[in-house]
């Protein structure tokens, strides 16, 4: 039985040789502590014999205390429970915003069914306790993701829905029965897409594979050789092989049509040798096919390289993680069998521009989740950080902001659903033609408003938002990376412009003020 202790009893252990506290009506012996507490022992004897729990949580994260649970709790004080809870895996939070509105008890949704809710239920425990911790350990340390969570995906069926609804989703077992493949729509991926990157480590979120999840739908769809795509996509699915997409390069970013990377055809027309260079590529580090655009005689084609004899990666330093493995590729001379060949020759631009409606709609939803969580960080702190005499919160400017940052969060994931709902019910023929723009229009937005956000919640941090640890580290680390999703998949003024284009190209002739 644990014990207990009247506030009284606590009081008395404020000496040299035995200091108590009192943190959430738990009791704390830290006296053979003191010398360890990496702030000093000044900071724990000035609370020695006090409830210190205002004081603690203006310092620590929760995680610290539940940390030092088990070696430095001796009971709780008597006649009282501890109301600060622990969030266990899977637990939805329960502040406000903290969550998708379809998620409150209190709110209906058209879209969400209870498939999509047994997916979201089961897929958060699964990221609670697999892969949240591997991602805030690679990105300390900059190791690439372990084979062992990639199987483990795989045995879950995760590596399948990551790449949306289709074909092959069908018979596979999702998550224990969570959702049938054949049921499987783009409100279930947009469930996986944002319940994945909760753990906030935007290195390791693109080192999770993303270079699999915007390359492999080439293989889907444009590989001719129908065994060969079967065995590429048993191989990548079961995490025996990885693969990644090489398009971007020095010479070309948003600019595909500047790609200078050649492929040319043997005298014997057997194989293209491609030569050049590609730059940023993720994953590119440690994978085994790249789907890679090039130049051809008449235009752009796209390859499936093999890594081999005259490929080589080197890191590229980002101001993420190294666990990304952003990479820059080297291809030199390298043979290329034509069956590798993807789509149809000098007509790759199609093939490259296929799945960048998915990408950016992915992007934009894991920015929007991101995001979200930083606005989560922000009304917890500022409801227990006291500055002058009084809590943050109780501050009309901090409100302020708060609001602003709210009413970004909530108004883009309408809109992304709203786009979602479109996409799950208008042919994909008919999507490429509607909904580009639209798409583009959201990504742009959506990290605009990650900017608002990260400069917001730097502000209501303070200091603390420029450190990589300790109470601020969300803060931070959502502050120095939120720009990858306004470059990658198209940068924001790129795809605003494709959005107003678009609308030019359908705008009436007999339309006047």
């Amino acid at each position: 039985m644990a014990k207990t202790f009247t506030r009284d009893e606590v009081a008395q252990h404020n000496t040299e040789d035995s200091v108590w506290f009192i943190v959430d009506s738990k009791v704390y012996d830290v006296s053979e502590f003191l010398d360890a507490h990496p702030g000093g022992e000044t900071v724990l004897r000035q609370v020695g014999g006090q409830d210190a729990t205002v004081a603690f949580y203006n310092l620590h994260r929760h995680e610290v205390l539940a940390k030092y649970d088990d070696d430095l709790k001796i009971g709780t004080v008597e006649g009282e429970e501890p109301t600060v809870v622990t969030p266990q895996p899977g637990d939805l939070s329960l502040v406000p915003y903290a969550e998708p509105l379809w998620l409150n008890p209190a709110f209906k949704t058209p879209y969400y069914g209870e498939s999509h809710r047994r997916l979201r239920k089961a897929l958060r425990e699964f990221h609670d306790r697999y892969v949240a911790p591997e991602a805030q350990a690679c990105e300390a340390d900059g190791k690439y993701i372990s084979q062992g969570l990639v199987e483990r995906m795989s045995k879950a069926g995760i590596l399948h829905m990551r790449l949306g609804p289709g074909k092959h989703l069908h018979g596979v077992d999702l998550l224990d029965g969570a959702v049938r493949g054949e049921e499987f729509d783009y409100f279930h991926d947009l469930i996986v897409g944002q319940e994945l990157v909760r753990a906030n480590a935007r290195g390791f979120q693109d080192g999770l594979l993303a270079g699999m999840v915007i390359g492999l739908p080439c293989i889907m769809n444009y590989m001719k050789d129908s065994a060969r795509k079967k065995a590429l996509m048993d191989e990548v699915f079961t995490g025996k092989k990885y693969i990644c997409l090489a398009i971007t390069e020095a010479f070309a970013g948003s600019d595909v049509a500047g790609l200078r990377t050649t492929a040319t055809k043997t005298a014997d027309g057997k194989h293209y040798v491609v030569s050049g260079t590609k730059k940023w590529i993720t994953n590119g580090v440690y994978c085994d096919y790249f789907v890679t655009g090039v130049r051809t005689d008449k235009g752009l084609s796209v390859l499936l390289i093999e890594r081999g004899e005259g490929v080589e990666t080197k890191p590229i330093k980002t101001s993420y993680s190294p666990t990304a493995g952003t990479s820059f590729v080297t291809f030199d001379n390298v043979k290329v069998p034509v069956e590798n060949l993807l789509g149809e020759e000098n007509k790759g631009i199609y093939v490259i521009l296929s799945n960048f409606n998915h990408e950016r709609w992915g992007m934009a939803l894991a920015s929007l989740r991101v995001s979200r969580t930083v606005v989560e960080e922000c009304l917890k702190w500022a409801h227990q950080r006291i500055v002058f005499g009084k809590r943050l919160i109780d501050q009309p400017v901090i409100r302020q902001k708060l609001a602003k940052m709210i009413a970004l969060i909530e108004s883009h994931q309408s809109w992304l659903e709203t786009i979602t709902y479109q996409m799950c019910n208008m042919p994909y023929s008919e999507q490429s033609k509607h909904l580009g723009g639209p798409i583009g229009l959201l990504k742009m937005s959506a990290t605009r408003a990650a900017h608002e956000v990260a400069d917001e919640a730097v502000q209501i941090f303070g200091g603390r938002g420029l450190t990589q640890s300790g109470m601020g580290r969300v803060v931070e680390m959502f502050h120095r990376t939120y720009k990858f999703d306004a470059i990658l998949g198209g940068a924001e003024e790129v795809l605003g412009d494709l959005g107003v284009r678009q609308a030019m190209a359908k705008m009436p002739k007999s339309s006047r003020l």
